[in-house]
C-alpha cells in the first residue's frame, strides 16, 4: 500500500474581509476521508484564510510521507510555488517594488515545504462532479466561519462535512456566495496581466504574467472577484 496522503485545504471568509476559517480532509488511498480539521481565524481575508488551511495541512501531516494537496485557490498555490523564488530575490517586494501581502503565512509555508515531497493540484471549485475532498474542505471551513468554533476528528466530531447539494450545482458557499452576479456583469474569463499590480479584491500584489480576472473592483486575483 502506498504511503502517499491526499488531501484538500481550504478558506472561507464571509465578506472578504469578514468572519473567516480555514480546513483541511485526507483520504486514504480509495479517497476514502480518514481526518479533517477546521479551525476559525476571526475577521479576516479569503488569502489569508486559504493560506492558513495549507498551512495547517502541512503541520499536521507527516513531511516523510509524500502529499498530494488539492486546493480551489489559485492565489495560495501560485504565491508558495511561483512567485515565491521572485519575492525572495527582491528581498520580499513584488516586481512593482511593493510588500509582499501575507509574507508571514507565505513563509511559515515556505518552511514547511523545505525538502517535503508535496504535490499540488488546483481543483475548480463548486463543480457538478467535482472533486469530493475539495467539497468536503469547502464545507468545513464555511461551517467555522459562520460559527467561529474549531471542528474535526480532533475535536470529537469524527463525521466530515457533507456538501449541500446546491453548492455542487452553483457557485456559492462561504468566500463564493456572490460569484454568480459578480462574474455575470464583468465576465468570467481570465487574462495574463502584462504588468504586475494590485488586487482590486484583497489588495494583494500580483506580478506580471499572473492569470487576472476584472471584477467589480477592477482588475486583480480571479478568486477575489
Amino acid at each position: 500500500m502506498s504511503d502517499r496522503i491526499i488531501a484538500a485545504c481550504d478558506g472561507a471568509s464571509k465578506g472578504n474581509p469578514g468572519p473567516a476559517a480555514w480546513a483541511w480532509v485526507t483520504a486514504d488511498a480509495e479517497e476514502n476521508p480518514t481526518r479533517w480539521e477546521a479551525g476559525p481565524l476571526g475577521s479576516t481575508t479569503n488569502n489569508v484564510a486559504e493560506l492558513t488551511a495549507l498551512a495547517e495541512l502541512l503541520e499536521a501531516t507527516d513531511p516523510a510521507r509524500p502529499l498530494e494537496v488539492r486546493m480551489d485557490s489559485q492565489y495560495a498555490m501560485n504565491a508558495v510555488t511561483k512567485w515565491i523564488a521572485g519575492w525572495k530575490r527582491n528581498g520580499w517586494l513584488t516586481a512593482s517594488k511593493k510588500p509582499v501581502a501575507n509574507r508571514e503565512l507565505v513563509m511559515r509555508i515556505d518552511a514547511l515545504l523545505d525538502g517535503r515531497p508535496v504535490e499540488f493540484r488546483y481543483v475548480p471549485a463548486h463543480q457538478v462532479d467535482g472533486d469530493p475532498l475539495n467539497a468536503i474542505a469547502d464545507q468545513a471551513a464555511s461551517d467555522s466561519a459562520t460559527s467561529q468554533q474549531a471542528a474535526g476528528t480532533s475535536h470529537g466530531t469524527p463525521t466530515v462535512p457533507a456538501p449541500r447539494a446546491e453548492a455542487l450545482e452553483r457557485p456559492g458557499g462561504a468566500k463564493k456566495a456572490a460569484k454568480p452576479a459578480r462574474r455575470a456583469r464583468t465576465g468570467g474569463a481570465t487574462i495574463k496581466a502584462k504588468y504586475a499590480g494590485r488586487c482590486g479584491g484583497c489588495r494583494g500584489a500580483y506580478e506580471a504574467g499572473t492569470q487576472v480576472a476584472k471584477g467589480p473592483n477592477g482588475w486583480g486575483h480571479p478568486d477575489c472577484r
